[in-house]
């Protein structure tokens, strides 16, 4: 059992849980759990699972928990932290993707029918050309990866599933998890950013529990007292909130500041390449691509083959572009918590060129070649969304008013204050 004395409120949530799972998981597939930042949901639910006398899944074998939260960076955190986890992408789903063959065969249809054009009716060429439209919008998005259902997943045999961080669930991916008929308890905090399109599946209904009693922290954190007022729409006064919490005007702070404040965390993706080429030139690299250590660097997609994670820092050394590919350059790599990955890998180098020159079409147009390589950025500064289950001890908000409207705001500024587990700097 953990050594744990449950509040009240905490204790009538995990008999909540213990009689939904035992008497109502049949007639009620989802159970939720709602707190704001601090509220010890994470551990209240051990604490019932304990009491339930399930095992936790460890990724192998039959029955027990399965932990999965939305981020590949939340999911790390829960397993450094002692409770094993997975994304639930790959909890769930199998990649599948077109082959070499298939986008062929697309291609040379699409040429004949274009060639054919001219020796076609008025009828027929119409009904040709609306056969091109679709296969050239079939095209454009054939290199993506397509997520299917894993027949194969672990949550097949699995007791219960355990869901963190979901407020970026949206509802194709939350009918694919109820399709396994497993009982789902999940974790939220409605205070939090939805998903970018939509919004959260399973924080649109009421909570089964809502715990509002702060553990994590002493009762006066400045940081919760302003993550409180950010949630609340209230102001935040410029000053001190205590010797580590304050507000200040972004025109005050200079790019040198940013880089000893913390993780910068901002709104926008123009706003995050304008800080991180500010920030990586006041650190003294002035190479438009990565060069070496001591640059900080942000992998944007996860390779489980190589242990990398969306959301994990990166160090790279000995950087060498590629000979025969513009859009590629080769490094050996070491993660945030040390772990050396063995040999040369090769990187895409199109966010870095994005950060010298946008092209909205880069990506679109170096599918080809994005393929297999890793993906990275400047890791400076980062959106709030890519933010989302991480945390550090010291963030600095670069606050633009960023939302369309004043919940979207509000929510966007409680998230990324929450973010900061011990000080905290508000740029606005």
């Amino acid at each position: 059992m953990l050594n744990f004395t449950p509040s009240d409120a905490q204790a009538r949530a995990i008999a909540d849980i213990s009689d939904w799972y035992q008497n109502h998981r049949h007639l009620q597939q989802v159970f939720r759990l709602f707190g704001y930042a601090g509220s010890g949901k994470t551990t209240i639910t051990r604490y019932a699972i304990d009491a339930l006398g399930l095992d936790i899944g460890h990724g192998r074998g039959w029955g027990g928990v399965q932990f999965a939260a939305f981020t590949g960076k939340a999911a790390l955190v829960m397993t450094r932290k002692g409770t094993p986890a997975s994304t639930i992408h790959s909890l769930i789903y199998r990649v599948s993707e077109a082959t070499a063959e298939e986008i062929e065969r697309a291609e040379t249809e699409l040429a004949q029918l274009k060639a054919g054009l001219g020796h076609m009716g008025a009828a027929e060429r119409a009904f040709a050309q609306m056969q091109i439209a679709k296969l050239e919008l079939r095209l454009a998005h054939i290199h993506e990866p397509r997520f299917v259902l894993n027949d194969r997943s672990l949550v097949r045999d699995c007791d219960l599933i355990v869901l963190d961080e979901v407020s970026m669930v949206g509802d194709e991916m939350a009918q694919d998890l109820l399709a396994f008929g497993k009982p789902i308890l999940v974790l939220g905090d409605p205070g939090q950013l939805p998903p970018i399109q939509g919004e959260g599946a399973f924080t649109r209904a009421a909570p089964d529990v809502m715990l509002h009693e702060i553990h994590r922290q002493a009762g006066d954190s400045a940081i919760l007292r302003l993550a409180t007022m950010a949630r609340q729409g209230l102001a935040i006064d410029f000053g001190a909130h205590d010797a580590q919490v304050w507000k200040m005007r972004r025109i005050d702070v200079a790019a040198e500041q940013l880089l000893r404040g913390g993780q910068v965390i901002c709104g926008t993706n123009a706003t995050r390449r304008r800080l991180n080429t500010a920030m990586k030139h006041a650190a003294g690299f002035l190479a438009d691509d990565p060069v070496g250590a001591g640059e900080k660097i942000i992998c944007l997609k996860n390779r489980h083959d190589l242990g990398l994670i969306n959301g994990m820092f990166l160090s790279l050394t000995d950087v060498q572009p590629e000979p025969s590919e513009t859009s590629a350059f080769s490094a050996m790599i070491t993660t945030e918590d040390g772990t050396h990955i063995a040999g040369r890998q090769r990187f895409w180098r199109g966010e870095y060129a994005d950060h010298v020159a946008f092209d909205p079409e880069r990506a679109r147009r170096d599918w080809q070649v994005r393929r297999g390589l890793i993906e990275t950025s400047w890791g400076y500064a980062i959106t709030c969304h890519k933010s989302q289950g991480s945390q550090w001890d010291n963030v600095v908000v670069f606050d633009e008013g960023f939302g369309r409207t004043h919940e979207d705001r509000n929510r966007w500024l409680y998230t990324a204050i929450t973010r900061a587990e011990k000080g905290l700097v508000i740029l606005s």
